[in-house]
């Protein structure tokens, strides 16, 4: 079963965490502060990371830009906090989930399964689509014969439209692929990762525009203009 470590420094919170956890079959690793988390990711990497925001020597936000120079393992924040700028910019700094205290343990418990699962490889083989090479086993995209350094959000946004050329998909549908809250109000933050990814593009062909805005709707992928 997958592993999930917890970064929580409220024993109770951690405890309830765990007992739900272990009830649904998970195996857990509990630590209290940020830069412990990150030593043991580096060591001991788990398949998901229940982070707190508050932490006694890190805050989550931190830990989560630390993290994400190494590694691209899910995250879910914890945190007392309820604002539309704090879920935003934790989804931007790339978490993949946003759960406000007090919450139900059973509710976080669906929401790590629907994460990794969403995770999960669709198939194990190379797919191409024109300049693309999609390759689902090793989790990498080609453009052009390159192979694009992608972040996981942006390697899932790309997997998402070119699986469907020329399907609009709405910043909901999107947010839905990356396994994200599509309740919760973090629409803004798929603009940032289409940002990102045409700028990669870019790189390996200027002139080109494969990822189309559709104005008040959404994005799709257009073969015809890769």
């Amino acid at each position: 079963m997958p592993h999930i470590l917890i970064v929580e420094d409220e024993a109770a919170i951690a405890d309830t965490l765990v007992y739900a956890l272990h009830a649904e079959g998970f195996t857990t690793t509990w630590v209290s502060l940020g830069s412990a988390a990150l030593e043991h990711q580096r060591s001991q990497p788990a398949d998901l990371m229940i982070l707190d925001v508050g932490l006694p020597d890190i805050t989550g936000f931190e830990a989560c830009r630390q993290l994400r120079r190494f590694s691209e393992v899910p995250v879910m924040f914890l945190t007392a906090r309820n604002g539309e700028i704090d879920r935003v910019v934790g989804l931007e700094i790339g978490a993949d989930d946003y759960v406000v205290k007090p919450f139900s343990p059973r509710e976080v418990v669906a929401r790590v399964r629907a994460i990794l699962k969403r995770m999960a490889p669709r198939a194990p083989s190379a797919t191409g689509e024109g300049p693309f090479q999609l390759d689902l086993e090793r989790l990498r995209i080609t453009y052009h014969g390159s192979l694009l350094n992608l972040t996981r959000n942006e390697f899932r946004l790309l997997q998402c439209l070119l699986e469907q050329p020329e399907r609009v998909f709405s910043r909901e549908q999107l947010l839905d692929a990356l396994g994200s809250s599509v309740h919760a109000g973090y629409e803004r933050s798929i603009d940032t990762h289409i940002k990102g990814l045409r700028g990669k593009l870019r790189a390996f062909a200027p002139s080109a525009e494969p990822i189309q805005t559709h104005r008040g709707v959404g994005y799709s992928y257009s073969p015809g203009k890769a």
